[in-house]
């Protein structure tokens, strides 16, 4: 196992701990990561205990169909599927049609190609939204290749949860 492997199951079951705790349920949207926070998830034994889903949204179709993301925002060449306006409405999305509490988004770019000077490889977006609450959202730029950039979404986006349930 890698360490980022590692890194993401020690996040993931600190993550479970605290959703069990709290009598949360987590949903995921994920577009770059294709699904890696969810099966860093479900790797946890129990984990349906306060997992609800997993939504993999690696098109702009199925941001729209899944998540009911804005298709105009989308194709919207200002904002696009890489944006703080789309994480959002993913993780607004991912509430909407889940049994959860509590949502990780993240939408970027991992590369080796689709960057670009204003949206550069390496690029993340990452929405955490508590249901009825507070939706913040950040980006990141990594480095590295697809699999490191894709491998410290996945811990980045579990430890921002984490971080994101701990607030007052």
């Amino acid at each position: 196992m890698k360490p980022d492997e590692i890194t993401a199951l020690a996040l993931a079951l600190e993550l479970g701990t605290a959703l069990g705790e709290a009598g949360l349920f987590a949903v995921t949207a994920e577009s770059c990561t294709g699904g890696g926070v969810a099966e860093a998830i479900t790797r946890i034994p129990g984990s349906s205990a306060w997992f609800d889903r997993g939504f993999v949204t690696y098109s702009n179709e199925a941001k729209r169909d899944m998540l009911d993301v804005d298709y105009a925002q989308l194709n919207d060449p200002a904002i696009g599927a890489v944006s703080e306006a789309t994480v959002k409405a993913m993780a607004r999305g991912a509430l909407a049609r889940s049994g959860a509490q509590v949502a990780v988004a993240i939408t970027g770019i991992a590369g080796p190609d689709g960057g670009s000077v204003e949206k550069p490889v390496g690029l993340v977006w990452f929405a955490w939204m508590r249901n009825g609450g507070d939706l913040i959202a950040e980006k990141r730029i990594f480095g590295g290749d697809r699999e490191g950039i894709r491998a410290q979404s996945v811990a980045y986006a579990l430890r921002g949860m984490l971080e994101f349930l701990r607030r007052p």
